[in-house]
């Protein structure tokens, strides 16, 4: 069973930026993909970056040019944002994928909020 906790969001102007954490924890094993969520009130949650454990990595058009996804080994994953909007208001959440699927449980996720 694999445990998920996210941290480092918080509140930022318009423009500034900040990196969020994802460390997980249990039975984990082989990793293959991590990924980074969002979901803004009444929203339909989002995939907005993953990395692949040979560092391939994939972006949501609305954030490409200004987030970075990294990973410094198979169990933690972070996401810098950089020239933030208010539209990327949201709550965050991390996932992976083992053995090709992805685990269906979340962290509690951390909230991101961008004042205009």
């Amino acid at each position: 069973q694999v445990q998920l906790v996210e941290s480092g969001g918080g509140l930022v102007q318009a423009g500034g930026s900040l990196r969020l954490s994802c460390a997980a924890s249990g039975s984990i094993f082989s990793i293959n993909t991590m990924g980074w969520y969002r979901q803004a009130p009444g929203k339909q949650r989002e995939l907005v970056a993953t990395i692949t454990t040979g560092g391939i990595t994939n972006y949501v058009d609305s954030v490409k040019g200004r987030f970075t996804i990294s990973r410094d080994n198979a169990k933690k994953v972070y996401l810098q944002m950089n020239s933030l909007k208010p539209e990327d208001t949201a709550v965050y959440y991390c996932n992976v994928w083992i053995g090709g699927t992805r685990i269906p449980s979340w962290g509690q996720g951390t909230q991101v909020t961008v004042s205009s």
